[in-house]
């Protein structure tokens, strides 16, 4: 037996936190921006994911109008770092709803370093920063997704392993329902199967 849901009959609320636990694990993009006065900005999104390959397009959705959406209005640049098991409450401690003009980096005590291609900061502890132009934006609803293209990209050689980013040395946070987090878990490796391949459905092999 299913239990059955109507958003349209729900509290906005409500259908929120069943689409939260239920869209699950979601990456996290921990962006950076900076303000038009220059005043630095840090705030983790788990509204994320890869838009394009060619050209190199990540988005993510800013619920409502904060202060990373209105600096990246006024900018046109943001940067995603990766949020790594090692920065959980520092990561936490940045979704707090400073006021207006106050700085993660400063309050919360992060270490940043500069950009290459961009005026935002990068987080100098996480492994991957991916500086980003604003592509597009998209209003939907009470949310605005973020198309970045991806103008440079600068990741640790700690977690690189032949040549790649390796999961493990990575170690990415996400976000589950409710106040869940997750780590990556087990990983289990599965090649595609080419056609020429196929040998009919797993459960008959």
């Amino acid at each position: 037996m299913r239990i059955d849901f109507d958003p349209a009959a729900m509290p906005r609320n409500e259908f929120y936190r069943l689409l939260t636990a239920t869209v699950v694990p979601r990456p996290i993009a921990w962006v950076s921006t900076m303000s038009a006065d220059g005043t630095h900005n840090l705030a983790p999104h788990s509204f994320f994911t890869i838009a394009s390959v060619a050209p190199p397009v990540v988005q993510f959705s800013s619920v409502g109008r904060k202060d990373t959406l209105r600096n990246i209005e006024a900018t046109g640049e943001f940067v995603v770092n990766l949020a790594p098991e090692g920065l959980f409450e520092q990561i936490n401690d940045s979704a707090t709803d400073f006021p207006h003009g106050v700085s993660e980096f400063e309050s919360v005590g992060i270490a940043s370093e500069p950009g290459l291609r961009v005026k935002p900061l990068r987080v100098a502890a996480s492994p991957v920063a991916l500086e980003c132009e604003v592509h597009s934006t998209i209003r939907i609803g009470d949310s605005t997704v973020v198309f970045g293209r991806v103008v440079h990209a600068v990741v640790s050689e700690d977690v690189m392993v032949d040549g790649h980013p390796e999961i493990s040395r990575l170690k990415p946070l996400s976000r589950l329902g409710k106040d869940e987090w997750g780590t990556i878990g087990e990983v289990r490796e599965l090649s595609r199967i080419r056609h020429a391949d196929w040998q009919g459905p797993a459960s008959d092999r």
